[in-house]
């Protein structure tokens, strides 16, 4: 399998090297592969944002634990899950699919109906924390497909959200900072390149019932 061999070649990059960009070209594709990501009944609740602006990433590195992955990597990625859902969320994704399955709406209200009944039974802090779940399976997207392109990244939960939020203008928008991740390219010096990962032997990871 390719995607093992690219697996093995990634790792979490701590030094970026600030001259390498990204194409665009390549940006599109790991755009796609989130955009291609399982969610919870499809309904994607989150908004990804992509932050190239390099006085924007100055004012988030102080909220990032100083890391220099902020500004020197080609780019920061932003998932923010939604801070609730209500029954219009539902309905965009039910007129979403109507359009692309070519379908009648009168044959998706029922399930439509049981995702609102299902979304109700959780308070507002279950809907957060259950769309902040939904982020980390598109993290898992681009990890994947920044590894096949060759493109560096590092997943990152050392950030303040109450900070990103405030300094992205998240909150008016009804989104949280839930998990970010720097993407592009690993400086040659990076030692840590070279080390062999450390991962829980598979007969201590898996077992069978």
């Amino acid at each position: 399998m390719n995607l093992i061999q690219t697996l093995e070649w990634r790792y979490a990059t701590k030094q970026f090297d600030p001259t390498k960009k990204v194409s665009p070209d390549d940006l599109e594709k790991i755009k796609k592969a989130i955009q291609l990501s399982a969610s919870s009944y499809g309904l994607q609740l989150y908004k990804v944002l992509i932050i190239e602006d390099q006085e924007l990433r100055e004012r988030l590195k102080p909220a990032s634990w100083g890391q220099d992955q902020i500004t020197d990597a080609s780019h920061l990625i932003v998932f923010c899950n939604y801070a609730e859902v209500n029954d219009r969320d539902v309905d965009e994704f039910l007129e979403l699919k109507v359009e692309t399955q070519q379908l009648d709406m009168q044959e998706v209200e029922g399930y439509g109906d049981f995702m609102k009944d299902k979304i109700d039974e959780k308070s507002a802090v279950e809907q957060a924390h259950w769309t902040a779940r939904q982020t980390y399976l598109a993290l898992g997207n681009l990890l994947a497909a920044c590894a096949e392109l060759k493109i560096d990244a590092c997943p990152m939960e050392g950030f303040e959200p109450d900070r990103y939020n405030k300094i992205l203008g998240l909150e008016e928008q009804g989104l949280n900072a839930s998990v970010i991740a720097a993407i592009g390219y690993r400086t040659e010096d990076d030692e840590r390149q070279f080390a062999e990962k450390v991962r829980k032997p598979k007969h201590q990871l898996f077992e069978k019932i």
